[in-house]
This record gives structure tokens, C-alpha cells and sequence, in this order.
């Protein structure tokens, strides 16, 4: 008989987590909250990832205090596209049959009414639907968004419309980023005058210009380094040969001719031969002269489709290339029977 006083065995089920290559016992264990991950305190080897931070959320209202650094890790990150601090509380609309919430919703609104951040939603919207309906990669869409910001920051361009400025932006975001659009798609997209745009873009340069200056000077004077990479740095005009990649996808035409018609193109920038010609023209008469040297030719007609040009001003294009045919077009392409030189329309 075992004495009353005398404590029961009991198998201890507790699961403890040992270090395989220490097997130290108790285990010095670390938790690393700041990366997630159970760490060896001995040898350093990783036994867990994705470890979820238990202790508890701190939260501060003293923002305005300590040079607004709150500690507070409580809501969604806010967007640098926006104004203000993003943390209001929004009420929904739809409560089932009863009003309330729908009076409730407009009450909120009349409080909260922000003027400047409803402009800045809307042309948000309106580039993104601009962007999404011809194709036009996420990254350039919110470019975009970041110039438009900072023309509505500076309150600049109070004459213009939104749409002219949103116009502007478009084209500039194109340019820099390495997909240019012409003049005539941003008309045909946002229906704001070739001539407009052509006023805004150079008015929009000068104005991201000066406030590279700005804050150059301000950083000077504050003895701090000035970070370059937000500046904005004009572009040349459009390069002939992004456009005929663009051109050449448009028409079904393959990866070979697209890569002669863009080589054609820097040798005639180089030569002069369309020196003083569109780059919409060039970037056609390229496309016109590759596809015929390949066997796939294509009509003046169907280029001028795509590049917005007219026929009339292809073959112009091209009536200037042909005399230098030998120089533009390399020996390579025609080796083996893939080119043929004599397949080129006389001029």
C-alpha cells in the first residue's frame, strides 16, 4: 500500500523542444520576434520559423508628441498617395432594412469631408481605368499617381483642367518608364487636344524641374544628403525603336523582323538619312522596309493602322531610305536565303 502522503506518479505529455545538435536541457531557446523565426541561444541553429508574437500590442494617441514617432503597430500601413493619417473609422452603408446606418454613413461624411483627398481619389481612378483599358503595366499607372500627387501638393496649374493634367501625367509616366505613348494615343485615350497635351508636358517638366532645384537648395542649407533617386530627369524625344517593337506586335510580325526593323532604325539615326523626320514616320518606314526584306511584307496601309501616320508619309519615309539600302541593312540578314535584298518596292 502506498502512503496517503506520498504524491502519484503521472507521466509528464509536456512537449519540449530540445536543440538536436546542442541537446541541452532545459533548452536555451530564443524567440526572435523581429524576424519570426526560434533560434538556439548556444549555437545559433534556426528550429522554427514564422513564430507568432504572443506579448502584447502597445498603442499611443500622443502623436503630435516625441516628433510624431508613434510606436502604435494597430491598423493598415498608410498610402503615401493619400493626405492626412488614414486611420478614421468608416461606417458602412447597407444595414438591411432599417436606415440607420445609411444616416449614419452621410453623417460621417459631412464630418469627415475632405476636399482634397476626394479630388485625389478620382483622378487615382481615372488614370487606373486610363492605364487598364490600353494595357499599360501597374508600375506606370502609379508613377502617374505620384506626379499627380505632387502637382496637387504645390497647388500648381490652377487654370488647367484635371484632365489636362492627368493627360500630362500619362504621357510623362510613358516616357519615363520606357513605354512611350505619342501624342495622338493620350488624345485618342483621355480626348484632351494634341496641342494641349504638347502645353501641359513641357509646362509639367519645367514645374518637376524647379522642385528638384528646390529641394537641392534646401538640402544644402540643412546640410543634408540629397536623395536622388525621386528626382525627375527628362527624357529625349521618343526612340524609334521601342516604337517599332510595339508596331511589330501590333501587325503579328516575329521576333526577327521586329529586331531588324529596331537595328534599322539606329543606323538611320546614325546615317541622317530620316534626319529631322517623326519618330512615329521613322519607327513606319522601318517596319515598312524589314517586313518586305523578310517575305512577310506589309502594306503601307496596314502600318499606317498602327503608327497613326498616313500612308503617303511611309513611303516619303522610305523613299528617303531606299537610296541608302546597302548601308542599313547588314549582310547577316540576307545569308542562308533569310533576306532578300532585292525584294524591297523600288522607290
Amino acid at each position: 500500500m502506498a502512503n496517503g502522503s506520498q504524491e502519484t506518479w503521472k507521466e509528464n505529455l509536456n512537449n519540449t523542444m530540445i536543440c538536436p545538435e546542442c541537446k541541452e536541457f532545459p533548452p536555451n531557446l530564443k524567440e526572435e520576434f523581429s524576424c519570426g523565426d526560434m533560434v538556439c541561444g548556444s549555437c545559433g541553429l534556426v528550429l522554427g520559423d514564422r513564430i507568432v508574437d504572443t506579448r502584447s500590442e502597445w498603442r499611443t494617441f500622443s502623436n503630435d508628441d516625441q516628433g510624431n514617432d508613434d510606436p502604435s503597430r494597430v491598423g493598415d500601413g498608410a498610402n503615401p498617395l493619400l493626405n492626412g493619417s488614414q486611420l478614421q473609422t468608416s461606417i458602412a452603408f447597407n444595414d438591411g432594412a432599417n436606415g440607420r446606418s445609411r444616416d449614419l454613413h452621410r453623417a460621417q461624411n459631412k464630418a469627415t469631408h475632405d476636399k482634397s483627398t476626394k479630388t485625389l481619389l478620382a483622378a487615382y481612378k481615372e488614370l487606373g481605368a486610363f492605364c487598364d483599358s490600353i494595357s499599360i503595366p501597374p508600375n506606370v499607372a502609379g508613377y502617374a499617381k505620384h506626379l499627380f500627387k505632387k502637382v496637387d501638393d504645390a497647388k500648381a496649374f490652377k487654370g488647367k483642367s484635371q484632365d489636362t493634367i492627368i493627360a500630362g501625367c500619362l504621357f510623362i509616366a510613358c516616357r519615363q518608364l520606357g513605354v512611350p505613348r505619342t501624342f495622338r494615343e493620350i488624345f485618342a485615350l483621355t480626348k484632351v487636344s494634341k496641342a494641349e497635351i504638347g502645353r501641359i508636358f513641357k509646362a509639367l517638366e519645367k514645374f518637376f524641374d524647379s522642385e528638384n532645384r528646390k529641394k537641392k537648395v534646401m538640402a544644402a542649407e540643412a546640410g543634408e544628403l540629397v536623395n536622388t533617386e525621386d528626382d525627375y530627369v527628362a527624357k529625349q524625344s521618343v526612340d524609334p525603336k521601342a516604337l517599332c517593337n510595339r508596331f511589330c506586335n501590333q501587325l503579328g510580325l516575329n521576333f526577327r523582323i521586329t529586331t531588324i526593323s529596331q537595328n534599322i532604325a539606329e543606323k538611320a539615326d546614325k546615317v541622317g538619312s530620316l534626319a529631322g523626320r517623326s519618330p512615329l514616320s521613322i519607327a513606319a518606314a522601318c517596319i515598312y522596309t524589314a517586313s518586305h526584306l523578310m517575305g512577310q511584307p506589309k502594306s503601307p496601309k496596314e502600318i499606317s493602322g498602327v503608327a497613326g501616320v498616313s500612308d503617303g508619309t511611309i513611303r516619303t519615309a522610305y523613299r528617303l531610305m531606299y537610296p541608302m539600302r546597302e548601308q542599313l541593312i547588314d549582310s547577316e540578314w540576307l545569308g542562308d536565303g533569310k533576306g532578300d535584298l532585292t525584294a524591297l518596292p523600288a522607290a
